[in-house]
């Protein structure tokens, strides 16, 4: 921004078009909070404008609570002041463990798929995609167009590879920074982290068996647990720290025939926790001990709020117990269905079921990819999408706190685009949700979740999207929906 005064003789005052310039640079995430303003004279130096209208524009800000003056060291953006609101309610690790009540999802999200399509969409909050906008949609085509230069024949001729597509040695490269050491041979391409996970299933369980999950967990693994005729047994997972790594221990040793366990340990999908790297490394040696398979979703790990990577809990597999499986679509591309899997132990009986299931992936995509994640501008990629989130999350989480009413929990993660909202006692979720569909807002109810009922008072908001006026208004109006069921809670 460079100010000229008579240019701007008849528009705003240039204190407050300096302030605004920096008002957008903190709401847009390029000034994070606790980091430093540009000094005062910085300021007069990089707009050319007097040292008064620099003072003016801090103090605006200042008085907007944007900025703090810290004594001797200079202006410094400044934490929301959010209303506090208690996280989550921890679950009960001792809870009574029964998997013959974990069945009956289907039902549950076809009703919810149906009411989506029935009633126009006005305002997303169920998402766990960012708009198109967000990825580098650019780069990728370049890289696509790059390709099929290269290889003008790849659309009409058949892949004629399974495990040396040329994204293994890339995705080998970067699962060194997550303490995974893993060759490209380790590695097999997807049809996105679905897949990973339902042939990682089919790999180490039969009809019949149990497999330990957390409670809440990602409605898809319920539906696929269901439709290969598995049995979920619910483990309790904290909203801040991760699945109880001794709840699982004891239903080791009071259930049969668990034959693998599966957990998203960074950001997980609903509750945005993240294991500390201790209780990682406990799960993997309790999966060891009991010769089961650990199943890890890590989809979301890239999506903390620094550049310092989460390690995955495969970082502490010795033994190949550990089957990883992740996916690009959240990060990178939503438009390409690719994941990909290292089964450990069990790639060999992995790679048979993925090439009966589906054959090998289409190739176009892969090395558009490779190329793009080999290069800097990934790493540019991650770290703008981490600060547009951070402030997302910011955002959304201030107008939950500002609006939805007393008895509302809510803890704000570290990363990912979800927040879990602890709606007051008795609040039906569904309830609320039945209203807003109506009224083209679209949330995840609790209840998708789990196949108990003990979240039937949660929702799962995303904030993947940009917090537009738009958005504003369907948290608003939602906040009201909640409102008026929770007074018929509390009235009934």
């Amino acid at each position: 921004m460079n100010v000229q005064p008579q240019a701007q003789a008849h528009a705003q005052p240039l204190y407050l078009q300096l302030s605004s310039h920096y008002r957008q640079a903190i709401q847009s995430g390029v000034l994070m909070p606790g980091e430093r303003m540009p000094s005062v004279r910085a300021l007069t130096r990089l707009h050319q404008v007097s040292l008064s209208t620099a003072v003016e524009a801090c103090h605006t800000l200042e008085d907007e609570g944007l900025l703090e003056a810290r004594p001797r060291s200079g202006y410094f953006v400044l934490k929301r002041r959010r209303v506090d609101l208690p996280p989550p309610s921890e679950p009960d690790p001792g809870r009574k463990l029964d998997p013959a009540q974990y069945v009956g999802i289907h039902d549950r999200v076809s009703d919810y798929v149906a009411k989506c399509e029935i009633f126009p969409l006005v305002t997303n909050l169920a998402g766990t995609y960012g708009p198109p906008e967000m990825y580098p949609a650019q780069e990728l085509k370049n890289a696509a167009i790059r390709a099929l230069r290269k290889h003008p024949l790849m659309l009409t001729s058949p892949p004629d590879f399974l495990n040396d597509s040329p994204l293994n040695a890339v995705l080998a490269k970067r699962a060194l920074e997550i303490g995974m050491q893993l060759a490209p041979e380790d590695i097999l391409v997807t049809n996105g982290c679905i897949e990973a996970i339902n042939i990682a299933l089919r790999a180490v369980a039969r009809p019949g068996d149990t497999v330990a999950v957390e409670s809440p967990t990602y409605h898809g693994l319920l539906q696929i647990l269901e439709s290969l005729g598995l049995r979920a047994l619910e483990i309790p997972t904290s909203p801040t720290q991760g699945i109880s790594v001794e709840a699982l221990d004891l239903a080791f040793q009071t259930h049969d025939r668990i034959r693998a366990v599966v957990v998203i340990p960074n950001f997980h999908n609903p509750l945005s926790s993240v294991m500390p790297d201790a209780e990682k490394e406990k799960l993997v040696r309790l999966c060891e001990r009991q010769q089961v398979a650990l199943i890890e979703d890590d989809t979301y790990a890239a999506m903390g709020r620094d550049d310092i990577p989460l390690k995955a809990a495969k970082a502490w597999d010795r033994s190949g117990s550990v089957i990883y499986c992740a996916s690009l679509r959240k990060t990178l591309a939503p438009g390409l269905r690719l994941g990909w899997i290292a089964g450990g132990r069990w790639q060999a009986r992995i790679h048979m079921l993925k090439y009966a299931q589906s054959r090998v992936n289409e190739v176009l995509s892969q090395i558009t990819v490779a190329e793009f994640m080999a290069s800097s501008a990934y790493d540019r990629h991650l770290a703008r999408l981490r600060r547009v989130l951070t402030v997302q999350r910011e955002q959304m989480a201030d107008a939950i706190a500002s609006h939805f009413p007393a008895g509302t929990r809510l803890s704000v993660p570290g990363g990912g685009m979800l927040l879990w909202v602890e709606l007051p006692p008795g609040t039906s979720a569904q309830a609320v949700f039945d209203t807003a569909i109506r009224q083209g807002i679209r949330v995840s109810p609790g209840s998708l979740f789990s196949n108990s009922s003990r979240f039937d008072h949660f929702l799962r908001i995303s904030c993947g999207a940009p917090y537009t006026a738009q958005a504003g208004e369907a948290l608003r109006k939602l906040a009201e929906i909640v409102s008026v069921e929770a007074a018929r809670a509390g009235s009934a």
